[in-house]
Formats: C-alpha cells, sequence, structure tokens
C-alpha cells in the first residue's frame, strides 16, 4: 500500500496494491456491502479470462475497483461524486457542471490508481 496521508482530512486507508486480495481488503473496510459485488465481478472476470485466454478481463477488474477504493478512501471525494451522480440522474438541471466534476473526480482516482492505461489490454 501507498503512505496515507497525514492529518485529519486524510484518507480513509493508504491505497491497497492493485491485487484482487489487497482490493477486496480496502472494500471491506471502507464500503464492504460492496463486497458482493465485488466477488461476482472478480468470478466474472476469471471467468472471461480463462474463455479467452487473456488478462484483460482480470486487467480491468483491477482497474475498475482500484478506481473505486481510491475514490472511496475520501469521504468527501466519494460524497461528491455521488451528489454529482445525482444530478445527472435526476435529470431536472442542465448536467454539463455535474459531467465535468464527475470526470474531475475519477481522473483525479485514475492518477492515485497510477497504473500504465495500456497495462490494462
Amino acid at each position: 500500500m501507498s503512505a496515507q496521508s497525514d492529518g485529519p482530512y486524510g484518507p480513509l486507508i493508504p491505497m491497497p496494491e492493485l491485487t484482487p486480495d489487497a482490493l477486496r481488503n480496502a472494500v471491506a473496510r471502507i464500503a464492504p456491502s460492496r463486497l458482493p459485488a465485488l466477488t461476482q465481478h472478480l468470478f466474472e472476470a476469471t471467468t472471461n479470462a480463462q474463455q479467452t485466454q487473456s488478462l484483460a478481463p482480470v486487467r480491468a477488474f483491477l482497474h475498475s475497483w482500484a478506481v473505486f477504493v481510491a475514490i472511496e478512501r475520501h469521504p468527501a471525494r466519494a460524497e461528491r461524486l455521488r451528489q454529482l451522480e445525482h444530478v445527472v440522474d435526476a435529470g431536472e438541471l442542465d448536467p454539463a457542471e455535474a459531467v465535468a466534476g464527475i470526470r474531475e473526480i475519477r481522473e483525479a482516482a485514475e492518477a492515485e490508481v497510477g497504473a500504465d492505461p495500456d497495462w490494462y489490454g
């Protein structure tokens, strides 16, 4: 795991390694209700990897859950994302600013994950 920020407003947990076990442990700590979804996604990814004889499905799983953890380990970031998604889902306001905010949050999370995009297949 990478180093945790100092101060009371830092992340809840350090960013985990990009392995299924490390991501599962992180999700268990910060969003335990999402463990069934992670487990199902991992099962599907490994099944697809076997069927296609490619690691791309497993890499996509790792990326998806690493980004999820990178967002959720920062409670304010996660709450802001939920607010922005609500604006888009509600369809009552022009979603342009909300979409831009969602993109910004996801880009920050992807930067935290730090893996080379070519690594994912």
